[in-house]
């Protein structure tokens, strides 16, 4: 390493100087001052010690209080007025060997003065020094890397004391960041994760919702339970989430490499199911249902696409925004999905209805809606394909060296889950959705078997859908600005005050049809409804991004949103069948035959609690007399569940994981990687 004087410096001895270590000369001015480690290669000067002092160089020998040697340089006009360069090679010019030096290089190198002339020049203050030019060690309690000298210079400190409570873990900031105050690279990658999870919502708007609705007519709702298991992957994907964690290519990047082929395998599949799915819904129906097992299995695997891509999308929400407006992934996914599952929900079922289409769009009346379930499938298939090539050819994903085994990741995994308080996590997500199971599956579809109609829902939860998106953006401020779990218990309870309100909607269900207060109270009902859905889901997503650990963020973030989908999947089934089982119905034949029979006409009584015997019943000319309704009693059961468990165990439970510091969530302690 060269040195130089503080009086003088040769623009020649700094270029061969910096010619041999393959150091790059910045472009000079007369009125510049040149540090000198821009001069050749060498760490910079540590910004934790930007001011040594002049106290420092009247130190012994010119050794500052923390062992620093400053250097002051004054580097002026004088550079220009140095002789024009000679290389070695020039002034070599009898033939010697390429790395054999000049004589004036030579003679300039042995002026320079040793490390320890240079301190002791530099160790008394002159007028001719320029104070903000400082070359200088780091100091030398960077240097400690074992933690045993870590602790001795701590206990050694003057303010080292065991009387007073040790700090707060440092929590990240809570600063209330509007959408357009974030950085534009925070922006752009916000809006990219809006689209991949709004992809993710169209087939899943469709199996939790449309397609439901369009097996009502058909299936009853214990089988309609059967179809809801067609969502089971979303809460399956933890045992396959290792591997996507852990097996990627370097060419792709570590979530382009499943994001990519997995889009375009749910793509082809939409496209498949758009050109069969009419034939498909039909085959359901028949034989009493039986065929709902294979139709479930067609959506079973076009879930498990989207849950797969769920998993790699999670991952990259934890490195595509900074850390600061981590709780936008959230928001994010708050976004993206609700706009995908409302598309494919309200809106397909708006335009899907032959009565909505003709009241607002045709003026000849038809059979068929505008739009068809196998055209929506088609175009969004297509639409899939395209968004996966932009994505491939326009984004570039971070490159990372980090490549750990499945078994590692599969160990990691079970790492977190002995973690004490995920196992508390994992209690409070499988019992907290019990309380509004009933709510959330049954009332639209008991709406419907009281006469309401499929375009007064459509237009019902199309109201509702501003409302949502709007709410959601706040709650995901509102996750920032507050505790993430105490947004969320609030929530909680109002969703069981939602449940508890839509169940008296149904039971004041107007007997001359539907009129403008009835609907207007449905609206209310359902936005209010949504309004504590949304609210929950942002603020325990805000939570789980806060809590993940960003080094196995794609297993980590899938455990928990896992657990927190089981919760709300795995009680649809058996409340589904618990309706059914409380609901007592009976067909009564008629006084006299109809006319208009579309069956064989009914000449006793018998249960018609399951559609196809309703369906049998009523194209027979019987009615159907429902004395017990197992909706109002399951609906009950689920709220006193969710009110008994919230106050005994779900809010202390909450309550004492949001006061838990950031390294109670990880394998190791952050500060000993």
């Amino acid at each position: 390493m060269p040195t130089v004087t503080g009086e003088s410096f040769s623009l020649s001895t700094a270029r061969a100087a910096a010619e041999r270590d393959n150091a790059t000369i910045p472009s000079l001015s007369s009125t510049q001052d040149i540090p000198l480690h821009t001069l050749w290669p060498g760490p910079e000067p540590s910004e934790d010690h930007t001011k040594v002092g002049e106290a420092g160089l009247a130190n012994n020998g010119g050794q500052a209080e923390h062992g620093l040697a400053p250097l002051n340089l004054n580097v002026k006009h004088d550079l220009l007025k140095d002789q024009p360069f000679e290389s070695s090679s020039e002034s070599d010019s009898d033939g010697s060997q390429m790395g054999r030096k000049s004589p004036r290089l030579r003679r300039q190198e042995s002026d320079r003065p040793t490390p320890k002339a240079l301190g002791e020049q530099n160790g008394h203050a002159s007028g001719s020094m320029d104070p903000q030019l400082e070359l200088r060690r780091k100091h030398p309690s960077l240097e400690y890397s074992s933690p045993a000298s870590q602790t001795a210079r701590l206990m050694d400190s003057d303010d080292f004391s065991l009387n007073e409570k040790p700090p707060l873990t440092p929590a990240t900031s809570n600063a209330d960041t509007s959408f357009f105050e974030l950085p534009r690279q925070d922006r752009r990658n916000f809006l990219l994760l809006v689209l991949l999870y709004f992809l993710q919502g169209i087939p899943m708007g469709l199996a939790t919702g449309s397609v439901p609705f369009l097996l009502k007519s058909h299936l009853s709702y214990g089988q309609i339970g059967v179809f809801s298991l067609a969502s089971y992957p979303y809460s399956l994907k933890l045992l396959w989430s290792p591997i996507v964690d852990a097996v990627w290519s370097p060419t792709l990047g570590r979530r382009k490499s499943w994001i990519l082929p997995i889009q375009t395998c749910s793509g082809l599949g939409m496209i498949y199911l758009g050109g069969r799915i009419k034939d498909m819904m039909v085959s359901a129906g028949a034989s009493d249902g039986s065929g709902v097992w294979s139709f479930t299995g067609w959506w079973f695997f076009l879930v498990f696409l989207c849950a797969t891509q769920d998993i790699a999308v999670d991952g990259w929400a934890l490195t595509l925004l900074s850390l600061p407006n981590l709780s936008y992934a959230s928001t994010a996914q708050t976004v993206g999905l609700t706009a995908g599952h409302f598309l494919s929900y309200t809106v397909f079922l708006a335009f899907n209805s032959p009565d909505f289409a003709n009241r607002w769009f045709r003026s000849t009346p038809k059979d068929l809606g505008v739009m068809t379930l196998g055209g929506y499938l088609t175009f969004w298939g297509w639409s899939y394909l395209v968004v996966t090539l932009g994505l491939a050819m326009l984004k570039r994903e971070e490159k990372t060296k980090e490549k750990d085994s499945i078994m590692e990741v599969y160990h990691s995994m079970i790492g977190i889950l002995k973690l004490k308080n995920i196992q508390s996590i994992i209690v409070v997500h499988l019992i907290a959705k019990i309380g509004f199971q009933a709510n959330d599956g049954v009332t639209n579809l008991k709406l419907l078997d009281k006469g309401f109609s499929q375009e007064d829902l459509a237009l019902t939860v199309l109201i509702d859908f501003p409302f949502e998106i709007s709410l959601g953006y706040y709650a995901g401020r509102w996750s920032t600005v507050y505790p993430a779990m105490h947004v969320w218990c609030w929530a909680f309870i109002g969703r069981l005050v939602a449940a508890v309100l839509a169940q008296g909607v149904v039971m004041i269900f107007p007997k001359d049809g539907v009129q403008t207060w009835y609907l207007l109270t449905v609206i209310a009902s359902h936005i209010f409804s949504t309004f504590t859905n949304t609210v929950m889901f942002v603020a325990i997503s805000a939570f789980h991004a806060k809590i993940s650990d960003p080094l196995i963020g794609g297993t980590y973030m899938t455990l928990l949103a896992t657990v927190s989908n089981l919760g709300g999947t795995f009680p649809r089934f058996f409340i589904l069948k618990l309706v059914d089982y409380f609901t007592i119905a009976t067909c009564h034949p008629p006084s006299s035959p109809p006319k208009d029979l579309k069956g064989e006409l009914i000449t006793s009584t018998f249960s018609c609690v399951l559609e196809a015997q309703k369906h049998k019943c009523l194209d027979g000319g019987g009615t159907c007399d429902i004395s017990r309704d197992g909706y109002y009693i399951t609906n009950i059961i689920c709220v006193i569940i969710g009110v008994v468990t919230f106050w005994s165990y779900i809010r202390p439970a909450a309550m004492k994981l949001q006061a838990l510091p950031l390294r109670a969530w990880r394998l190791v302690d952050p500060d000993t990687r």
